[in-house]
């Protein structure tokens, strides 16, 4: 039972109620205090004023038989006032202390101490007050079981006082006596009594009712609530997590209910996903495809994963020293002491032997396990099984000393660029014999210090963009340039992004096609001397027609008129200057052209071809008919080499339409040679067409091939389309051919626009 109490006195409701009790009581008894209070102070000053009144009322009421001294009235009217209820005494005393009147007779003429209760108010002091207040003028005199109360009120001279002939009062006495009046309080008293005890039952009743209410509202509302709520938990703590009930009250308890019942359902879906994931991870723990074990302080494995044990075949209480390599004692450098030590995860990587006795090789990654104290308890060691790898890493390093074999051989030189810097990461060794540097001299450095220098910044960016770099010039270490196609190939290298360069040495080569291009020249410039011939007879005629006029006109001794003499001088000096021009150009035609590449206007390149042959065409009324964009971008390219492209294209032009006049036996057909150039797709386009013969379709294939011809022996040598292909292409242009037998053939030849245009 004492249990049970103390248990009482120590619940949250005890508690609650305690307190709550407490403080309605403290309300309740202090709004009863001061209500009482407050209604005595009232019911008191009700009376008082009335008592007051009264005083007030007998003294207007004594004051006329005051002044006629009227004793016998005076007498009358104290009587008949003091007979209502409740007035015990009525008094009037002079200066003296001596009762005049009063409403006892027997008391008539008898004189009260001056110190007494009724006079000390004003004879406090000396002289006395004349004039004090109604709280220093109200006095209470207990009278058995009830009190009295008595207001003593002061009589004040007048002026018919000090006037009358009956009884004079000196006009310096400013109080001449004083009246009392004594009522009873029994009945106020017993109705303040009555009061407060009623008032005191009502707070009894009020605090009783309330803390049975809210005792009541806290037990139903609260107690059970709570208990039920402390139920709940006892039985979420025990593992039990199914809700009690599903009906909760509106207010916050059935809330926290709600929210308990929640909680439970929330930690049953946490525990079936913790059970699943718990699951999970045993079964990650023993499928994962490396080897796991986890070791206490002495190396001693605690637990190991399914992999381990296929490749080791460990037992119970075996050390990992043993189990892994076959040792006796712990390894030199072991990383899961270290992880004991310092509680960092450490690297390394191991070698042993597996239970088939077969050399393994593993990667050891280490983790710590701690205890609810944070300490390391065990360490985790994952183990991934490399072997594989080391066997691929050895064939890898032979490939690369096959391949390193197979790269030091290739006959042309090949080096491996730095995307960014293009700085020289590789070379092979054919690189010596073409350029003559060392690998040591070249590693580190710069591709681009094999090109001239103003040449760097156009190469570099070729380099990064182009796949393919032909006719380049490059320097040797003794100075000597050479000329090389350059393949280039991205790829990686070493973890970087990097080129592969491969260069051919095409000198030689280019110095055959010289030769052979300066022979197709000089055959070329043999097939012009006819048209060359009748170029310079013009004005060789125009300049022999003239000396004559002169030479015979001097002998005669005729006067030559002056202008005659400069018109004749200006035709002699233009024609010279065309005869010039036309040598200067045969000249600079026929000599032989370096490998270079630089901006040449098309345009200019057609109309300095077309001036060999105007005069020859003309002889042989073949009309011409140019159809030039002027806005035509330059291409890059040689001059000299691209004429040569285009004057052998205008002889084949020429020699096509004859072939046709002689087939058809006749000279009335049309004799034109179209000139065409302009932009399309992105490049410069040049076509020239003729009303020839045509070409056969059935050598077609074979017109770009070297020393082939359809003309008559004698009359080519197969060796211009064949160059033309090879400069184009050179160019990085194309060349190709439409063609109809008897209508006419257009040769059309593409080039590219630089970039930078």
């Amino acid at each position: 039972m004492f249990k049970e109490i103390v248990k009482s006195y120590h619940s949250l409701i005890f508690r609650l109620i305690l307190l709550v009790g407490l403080v309605l009581s403290i309300i309740i008894f202090t709004w009863s205090y001061f209500n009482i209070k407050y209604q005595k102070k009232n019911t008191i000053n009700t009376i008082v004023d009335e008592v007051d009144r009264l005083g007030t009322t007998i003294k207007l009421g004594t004051h006329y038989a005051m002044m006629l001294n009227a004793r016998d009235d005076i007498n009358e009217i104290i009587k008949n006032i003091g007979r209502q209820e409740g007035i015990e005494f009525i008094r009037i005393f002079n200066k003296e202390g001596q009762i005049k009147f009063s409403k006892v007779p027997e008391e008539v003429d008898r004189t009260t101490n001056i110190k007494d209760e009724a006079c000390i108010i004003c004879h406090v002091t000396d002289p006395p007050l004349q004039e004090v207040g109604m709280p220093e003028r109200t006095r209470f005199v207990s009278h058995g079981d009830h009190r009295l109360l008595g207001i003593i009120s002061p009589i004040y001279n007048e002026p018919g006082c000090w006037t009358d002939v009956c009884h004079v009062h000196p006009q310096d006495k400013k109080v001449l006596g004083a009246l009392d009046v004594v009522v009873s309080l029994e009945k106020t008293d017993s109705e303040i009594r009555a009061y407060e005890r009623w008032i005191i039952l009502l707070a009894i009743f009020t605090f009783i009712s309330t803390s049975m209410l809210i005792g009541t509202f806290l037990l139903i509302f609260v107690k059970r609530p709570i208990t039920r709520l402390i139920h709940r938990t006892k039985l979420i703590g025990q593992g039990s997590y199914e809700p009690v009930s599903e009906s909760y009250s509106d207010d916050e308890i059935g809330a926290l209910e709600m929210a308990i019942s929640q909680m439970g359902r929330k930690i049953i879906e946490k525990q079936e996903a913790l059970k699943k994931q718990r699951i999970e991870y045993q079964q990650l723990f023993e499928e994962v495809p490396c080897y796991i074990t986890v070791q206490d302080r002495n190396l001693r494995v605690l637990r190991y994963n399914r992999e381990f044990t296929q490749a080791f075949a460990p037992k119970p209480g075996d050390y990992c020293y043993e189990v892994y390599k076959g040792r006796s004692e712990p390894c030199e450098v072991c990383p899961v002491m270290r992880t004991f030590e310092d509680g960092e995860s450490h690297y390394s990587e191991e070698t042993g032997v597996t239970k088939d006795g077969q050399i393994s090789h593993w990667m050891v990654r280490t983790a710590t396990i701690r205890d609810r104290e944070g300490e390391i308890s065990a360490v985790m060691e994952i183990s991934i099984d490399i072997t594989q790898l080391k066997r691929l890493e050895e064939e890898i390093r032979k490939s690369e000393e096959k391949y390193r074999v197979i790269f030091n051989n290739i006959p042309n030189p090949v080096f491996v660029l730095d995307r960014r810097k293009l700085s020289i990461l590789d070379c092979n060794d054919s690189v010596k014999p073409v350029y003559g540097f060392s690998k040591e001299e070249l590693l580190r450095t710069s591709f681009l210090n094999l090109f001239d220098e103003s040449e760097h910044q156009h190469y570099a960016l070729e380099i990064r963009n182009s796949d393919m770099l032909t006719h380049t010039r490059q320097n040797t270490s003794s100075g000597r340039q050479i000329f090389v196609n350059i393949r280039v190939s991205p790829f990686e290298y070493l973890g970087r992004e990097a080129l592969l360069v491969t260069a051919s040495d095409i000198t030689k080569r280019l110095m055959a096609e010289q030769q052979l291009i300066q022979a197709s020249k000089m055959a070329t410039l043999g097939e012009m001397a006819t048209g060359i011939a009748h170029e310079l007879n013009q004005p060789l005629s125009v300049i022999k027609t003239a000396s004559n006029f002169i030479m015979r006109k001097i002998r005669k001794g005729e006067p030559i008129r002056e202008d005659i003499m400069v018109t004749m001088a200006e035709e002699i000096d233009s024609h010279v200057d065309r005869a010039s021009k036309i040598i200067n150009h045969l000249r600079e035609f026929g000599r032989k052209s370096d490998v270079k590449k630089e901006m040449v206007d098309v345009n200019a390149a057609l109309q300095r071809s077309l001036e060999i042959f105007s005069q020859q065409l003309k002889l042989r009324e073949i009309e011409v008919i140019e159809d030039l964009d002027e806005s035509l971008p330059p291409v890059m390219a040689d001059a000299n080499r691209l004429e040569q492209v285009l004057i052998n294209l205008l002889l084949n032009a020429r020699d096509a339409i004859e072939e046709k006049g002689e087939k058809l036996g006749r000279r009335d057909f049309e004799k034109k040679i179209h000139l065409r150039s302009r932009v399309q797709n992105g490049r410069v386009v040049i076509e020239v067409r003729d009303t020839g013969m045509g070409i056969p379709a059935s050598v077609l294939e074979k017109i770009f091939e070297p020393f082939f011809t359809t003309k008559k022996v004698g009359k080519g040598t197969g060796l211009g389309l064949s160059i033309s292909y090879g400069i184009v292409q050179d160019y990085d242009g194309r060349i190709r051919v439409e063609t109809r037998e008897n209508e006419g053939t257009a040769f059309v030849v593409e080039l590219p626009i630089p970039a930078e245009n």
